[in-house]
């Protein structure tokens, strides 16, 4: 979960309703499936994805020109990156309860 600066909220849905075509393709390019981002009205970003290995696709993607672009554009957005990139900042929750 990451935190969008409330600021920046309308602009950060924006980008995101174009996506850049390249980006998409590298996505599934390295395994990422069914990604969503959930965004709160108080900036609170959940993103949601099913993959076979999330490190490996996490890495793969992290090696793909077109998202170090990305990554470099979506900094700012955040709250607390630190000096690493908002995709570096993603780590696979645990499961607690699911029904079908």
């Amino acid at each position: 979960m990451l935190q969008v600066k409330p600021d920046r909220l309308e602009e950060y849905r924006l980008r995101h309703a174009s996506v850049w075509p390249a980006m998409i393709e590298a996505l599934q390019r390295t395994g990422w499936h069914n990604y969503s981002l959930f965004l709160t009205p108080r900036g609170d970003l959940i993103g949601y994805l099913e993959t076979d290995n999330f490190q490996l696709a996490q890495t793969k993607m992290r090696a793909e020109p077109i998202n170090q672009l990305w990554q470099a554009e979506m900094r700012d957005f955040f709250i607390e990156t630190g000096d690493k990139d908002p995709d570096q900042l993603m780590s696979p929750l645990d499961e607690v309860f699911h029904i079908d």
